[in-house]
């Protein structure tokens, strides 16, 4: 792997509509570490990986990727430079196969290589033996693996994952876990993640950035993270 980017986002301003979603935000997210965005719902987190992925243009600021400007990119180019997402919801295609829905991504890869690496079915072996199944038919645990598997196609150095265990079974959320910290801790990918449960925050993450109302209000290492920030920005 080639040496490892840092993630700056600098005064970054959104808005929907007339509303003003995301206020100078600052965040970085140094190469190598695994980073959780955390905050209570509506607080902007989901808005902001877009922001990061254009899926959104941004009103105001900086992203820079290395010192690589991303803001000057259009979206579908965001994945050449080594950036793979898993957006909230999984997203796949249910009415393809899931070995239709890993090439997807294969076009975007810098290598040109259009074969799946097999390093997908080493962390998901279940996908190897689902190759023909539709997305839509698999669970929703193996459709979230799918989605997954599907960002790691591109082979990033940076994986961006918005609350990847969301409405999963317990068994799944540990493997998932698990799966995170292997990319990270021996693949040296380096992970932006939104998530809400706490244990698995915990156990994945280095560093974490709390949002409140479109602003960053608390950031460091994941030990760090204190009771009292809890109980100010993320107990309900």
């Amino acid at each position: 792997m080639s040496k490892q980017r840092t993630l700056t986002i600098t005064g970054v301003n959104q808005y929907y509509g007339d509303s003003h979603t995301l206020w100078d935000l600052d965040l970085e997210v140094p190469a190598g570490s695994c980073s959780c965005l955390m905050g209570r719902n509506g607080v902007g987190k989901t808005t902001l990986l877009q922001s990061i992925m254009g899926l959104l243009p941004l009103r105001s600021g900086t992203l820079m990727w290395g010192d690589q400007p991303l803001q000057r990119l259009p979206a579908e180019r965001r994945a050449s430079v080594g950036i793979g997402y898993v957006p909230q919801g999984r997203q796949i295609f249910p009415q393809l196969t899931v070995a239709e829905n890993l090439q997807i991504g294969l076009p975007a890869r810098r290598d040109r290589v259009r074969q799946i690496p097999a390093s997908i079915f080493t962390l998901f072996p279940v996908l190897r033996t689902m190759l023909q199944r539709r997305g839509g038919d698999l669970s929703g645990g193996q459709q979230q693996q799918l989605a997954i598997g599907r960002a790691l196609v591109l082979e990033p150095e940076l994986l961006i994952l918005d609350e990847p265990t969301e409405g999963i079974q317990p068994n799944i959320v540990d493997e998932i876990g698990t799966i995170i910290q292997r990319l990270n801790r021996e693949q040296g990918v380096t992970i932006l993640l939104v998530e809400q449960k706490l244990p698995f925050a915990r156990r994945v993450a280095s560093h974490f950035t709390l949002l409140d109302r479109g602003r960053s209000v608390a950031t460091g290492a994941m030990s760090a993270l204190t009771d009292q920030l809890i109980n100010d920005y993320l107990t309900v």
